[in-house]
């Protein structure tokens, strides 16, 4: 019997396995667990070498996955102006100015995380709002739900965003109902406009965001993410640390669809990689946000009944992707918060496992906001994965009045699923 590196004695071990919930000792070695089980069994594993920890009853859990995690974001928000506690659009013209004012002239200005639902004004900042504090920097201002933002008029101007841009299907620019100009308001894909406009930053720029992120996510519990990209070079980043030894967690990548064909191309598939780096999901999105009321629903918003938020793909488009993704052999995972976008997703899937049977597809959809009972039959005869975020039926507190009583009970239902 080989010996452990490490042994933790006394404690309140929670494996996760029915036939066994609860132990007393684990042992590992080299990063790997040996044995779990009774004080007596597990010291069977101690050496000479090996260290020995009293838990006294601590409690030890499994190492945390979070499955869809936006690693570059989280690692550049401690450089990024944080609005999530603003109260009033006055609040976070004082916070703007006061972080532009530390800044090079014509340095970027990055951040968000508002919510206009916790406004005095109730309504969204505009292009005006963020000039009469900050005119001679670019801003860009991302709501809390990543599907809306705002712009000031200088990086409406870098990005070429005018008068005379047209909206898209998939993304929407706010105009003032008079003169028709941009009110600074982008939604969904036109977000990109904007963004595209953004200098880029180099691979060792985007190496040490990348690091920080994955400590930040070790010291909150997190031994796995499933690491939701936003091009190769993050890719490329992660891999370099994790040659250099530096990467401390493992990754799972879910890559843009709009890379998939460069990917299909190479040879790879889900799972190609090691146990610390993997290639996972192809991600595709569906619709938006029930926040901005760009989640695309089957009846009109409650509060806001001229919508029904956005598709950005028409079903024949959506079709096609998951088709091609699910034929190359990825896993898909789709992001419909929606129950008219779920019921999309449901027939693309339906659709490529028809064409294409396979066992263990694992495709998945990410949020799963609203469904119905229809819907709920449909997700389990499918047997798709649903990637689910508890914290939204916290923050989401306007859920009522924006989908209305009735509607909101199938919002976040997850001891349904």
């Amino acid at each position: 019997m080989g010996k452990a590196s490490l042994v933790l004695l006394n404690g309140n071990v929670l494996t996760l396995n029915p036939s066994m919930p609860r132990a007393e000792a684990v042992a590992v070695r080299d990063d790997k667990i040996l044995a779990v089980g009774e004080n007596g069994k597990i010291r069977r594993y101690v050496g000479a070498g090996t260290r020995v920890i009293d838990l006294e009853g601590k409690t030890v859990v499994p190492g945390l996955t979070d499955c869809h995690a936006h690693m570059l974001a989280l690692g550049r928000s401690s450089a990024d102006l944080d609005l999530r506690n603003v109260t009033s659009i006055e609040e976070l013209k004082k916070l703007l100015k006061a972080f532009a004012d530390k800044k090079r002239f014509g340095e970027w200005i990055l951040g968000g995380r508002w919510d206009q639902e916790k406004f005095a004004e109730k309504r969204y900042p505009t292009r005006w709002d963020l000039d009469s504090a900050v005119a001679d920097k670019p801003v860009l201002l991302l709501r809390v739900c990543g599907h809306i933002a705002v712009a000031n008029s200088k990086a409406l101007e870098l990005a070429g965003v005018t008068k005379a841009l047209a909206s898209s299907r998939a993304g929407e620019i706010d105009r003032d109902a008079e003169t028709g100009e941009p009110t600074g308001v982008l939604r969904e894909n036109a977000i990109d406009l904007v963004r595209q406009a953004i200098p880029k930053p180099g691979l060792k720029e985007m190496k040490e965001v990348c690091y920080l992120a994955c400590r930040k996510a070790v010291e909150n519990g997190l031994t796995r993410v499933h690491w939701i990209v936003s091009s190769p070079k993050e890719i490329r980043a992660v891999f370099e640390l994790y040659r250099e030894n530096r990467l401390p967690l493992r990754v799972y990548f879910g890559v843009p669809v709009e890379y998939l064909d460069c990917l299909a191309d190479s040879g790879l598939t889900t799972g190609f990689g090691n146990e610390m780096v993997k290639m996972g999901f192809i991600k595709i999105l569906a619709d938006g946000s029930l926040g901005g009321r760009t989640a695309a629903l089957e009846e009109p918003y409650a509060d806001e009944p001229k919508t029904r938020g956005i598709l950005l793909y028409g079903q024949r488009k959506l079709n096609n992707l998951v088709f091609r993704a699910h034929e190359a052999g990825f896993q898909v995972a789709v992001h419909a918060i929606g129950d008219r976008a779920l019921n999309t997703v449901l027939k693309a899937f339906e659709n490529a496992l028809r064409k294409a049977p396979r066992n263990g597809h694992r495709h998945r959809v990410e949020h799963v906001s609203l469904v119905n009972n229809r819907l709920v039959k449909r997700l389990k005869r499918l047997d798709v994965i649903l990637s689910v975020q508890p914290h939204f039926a916290v923050s989401d507190f306007w859920i009522t009045d924006r989908l209305g009583r009735k509607r909101a009970r199938w919002a976040y239902a997850f001891k349904t699923f």
